[in-house]
């Protein structure tokens, strides 16, 4: 059998992306200059803009999502890679604005790679449903969850093999696992997509609207942030001068 692998990290790459803030700009100038938007974002694409222009530009895209005025931060694309337990994907899935391909567990042996919470994650949740938090938990807590994670991991992957080695097919055999194993997804989705996700799945003090999401989660959406924010900073900005709302 496989040695069995456990993590308390995610992996986001960015894969390929065609996304800049000029794809917001030509974008909304179609409204007001019809076919001249084909020159003017032509001039910026060829052209070095000054400090001036510049200071417009982040000006007409803090005005858009200032407004909420969205679908102008719909023309662009990004595709990112993926890895985290099955249960954080069940959350990504929720978010019906993006296009999803994830590894099959019936057309591959899956790997034994299983996710247990690292000493930094919170682990007691206070308070009700709608308002509550999360506090860390005692070295006790941690200990009886690190150890009971690993062994129930471990034995339900030896019965998925057990499984695998009698002939059993994959689609089955896995019905075996926990949502703590790790899977892998190709996710793509535009900016105004991925504010919306971020709005939702990291908590911040300066949101206009508070959001308490899991904590793997988040995990995925603060790497997701950093690569759009070095692509499109003039909306990232706008983003954050704005409430985190998206547009």
């Amino acid at each position: 059998m496989p040695e069995i692998e456990f993590r308390s990290d995610v992996t986001v790459e960015l894969v390929r992306a065609s996304a800049s803030d000029s794809d917001v700009l030509f974008a909304a100038r179609v409204s007001t200059a019809g076919e001249q938007s084909l020159e003017q974002d032509a001039l910026i694409s060829t052209h070095e803009v000054s400090e001036e222009q510049a200071k417009k530009d982040a000006g007409l895209i803090n005005y858009l999502m200032r407004d909420r005025h969205g679908s102008p931060f719909e023309h662009n694309s990004m595709t990112f890679y993926v890895q985290a337990p099955i249960f954080v994907f069940r959350e990504f899935m929720r978010h019906r604005m993006a296009s999803y391909n994830e590894e099959s567990g019936r057309y591959r042996e899956l790997r034994p790679v299983f996710y247990v919470p690292g000493p930094e994650r919170n682990l007691v949740q206070q308070g009700r449903p709608g308002k509550y938090d999360f506090v860390p938990g005692t070295a006790e807590q941690f200990g009886l969850v690190e150890q009971e994670i690993r062994t129930s991991s471990q034995r339900a992957y030896e019965s998925y093999q057990k499984m695998l080695d009698a002939g059993v097919a994959r689609e089955v055999a896995r019905a075996v696992l926990p949502l703590n194993i790790y899977s892998s997804m190709y996710v793509t989705m535009n900016a105004r997509s991925l504010m919306n996700f971020l709005s939702l799945r990291t908590k911040r003090p300066e949101s206009t609207f508070p959001s308490f999401p899991q904590r793997e989660i988040e995990m995925c959406a603060e790497k997701m942030e950093v690569f759009w924010v070095n692509l499109m900073p003039s909306t990232a900005a706008a983003f954050e001068k704005n409430g985190r709302v998206a547009p």
